[in-house]
């Protein structure tokens, strides 16, 4: 598997999953764009994949804002000919109950995690569809199949997301252009980490698998589907939880 020669752009690449999967197409031969609205992890990451050998650049954003994004696409493109493959990974999460949650914390998460995957693909899919080639991985949640007390926000805009990925799977199929999306469980992230003890062993009990996912976990499967070997598959939601959402 290579992705030699294509190029690829990761959001919320800083840290995390986004961290993994963006190390991970740059070493399949990927010229990564590393995208983040903290561009001193953004930078950290890139020079990981330099010094690694691999190719990339990185863009401080915030997807969230659709201005901000055409403007930040049109250098990328510029910048590295082209984009392949968009992965959306995006996200943060403003948790609480739903008779608790203020319109702005249900705004802010909605706004990032959806919003900023449209906006992307909005922008990135003018480039693919001209060249007739394109992959998209949209980073969903099992939360979005499943929903979570004290995360409607957070389960509605993952929900929503994969929605988005089967509409833009049957709008760009035709241009030679796939849209999956990738359903990630307990994943072992700066996100997860700060949650109680009690939610954890909570989790951990659920999982078929006994164990914690790692974000390279999720880096495999967003390499794979980024890739020629993943050329019949579209509009797919594929959990990468260990049997957590069973």
């Amino acid at each position: 598997m290579t992705l030699e020669g294509r190029s690829a752009v990761v959001t919320g690449a800083g840290s995390g999953i986004g961290r993994a999967i963006a190390l991970r197409l740059a070493a399949l031969g990927a010229r990564v764009a590393v995208v983040d609205i903290d561009l001193k992890g953004a930078s950290a990451v890139c020079g990981e994949i330099v010094e690694g050998g691999g190719s990339a650049s990185s863009y401080e954003l915030d997807v969230s804002d659709f201005d901000a994004v055409e403007e930040a696409f049109g250098r990328i493109v510029e910048d590295l000919g082209g984009v392949d493959i968009l992965v959306n990974n995006a996200g943060i999460t403003r948790d609480n109950l739903i008779i608790r949650m203020s319109s702005d914390d249900w705004d802010r998460v909605l706004s990032v995690n959806l919003k900023g995957a449209f906006n992307c693909i909005r922008a990135a899919a003018r480039t693919m569809m001209r060249e007739r080639r394109g992959r998209i991985v949209n980073v969903s949640s099992v939360i979005g199949l499943t929903g979570n007390a004290g995360q409607a926000n957070y389960a509605a805009s993952k929900a929503g997301l994969i929605a988005l990925t089967k509409s833009v799977a049957k709008e760009l199929g035709s241009r030679g252009v796939t849209a999956n999306a990738i359903a990630p469980g307990f994943i072992e992230t700066p996100m997860t980490v700060g949650l109680p003890e009690k939610a954890r062993e909570d989790y951990a009990a659920r999982i078929v698998l006994k164990r914690f996912g790692t974000p390279e976990d999720v880096a495999n499967l967003v390499a794979f589907l980024s890739s020629d070997d993943a050329d019949y598959i579209t509009g797919q939601t594929v959990a990468v939880d260990g049997g957590l959402a069973w």
